[in-house]
């Protein structure tokens, strides 16, 4: 079983905030893609990358800020989220990283 380097670019990072550890508990894991990921690509590429079955992928898109730095106006970029929901007895250590 190879792994495509193109699931890489899909998975960015894993998202530790407070929210993303609660929802650990109820077998989830956030993490950050890329803008242009869709859901049967997260899948795949979570199941690939860790070895895990995925039940359920969820996406959201928080939308950038427009943030006021020394005078000058500018705009955060826009962020999109994957809620992924693994089967029952499968997990991922997000902190140890890939």
């Amino acid at each position: 079983m190879s792994i495509d380097p193109r699931h890489y670019d899909v998975i960015i990072a894993p998202v530790i905030t407070e929210k993303a550890t609660l929802l650990s508990e109820h077998n989830k894991v956030v993490f950050k893609v890329a803008p242009t990921a869709t859901k049967p690509q997260i899948k795949s590429a979570v199941e690939k990358l860790f070895g895990v079955k995925v039940k359920a992928v969820n996406v959201a898109v928080t939308k950038g800020k427009v943030k006021v730095f020394r005078g000058i106006k500018g705009r955060r970029n826009d962020v999109k989220k994957a809620i992924v929901t693994l089967e029952e007895g499968q997990t991922i250590d997000v902190t140890t990283g890939l």
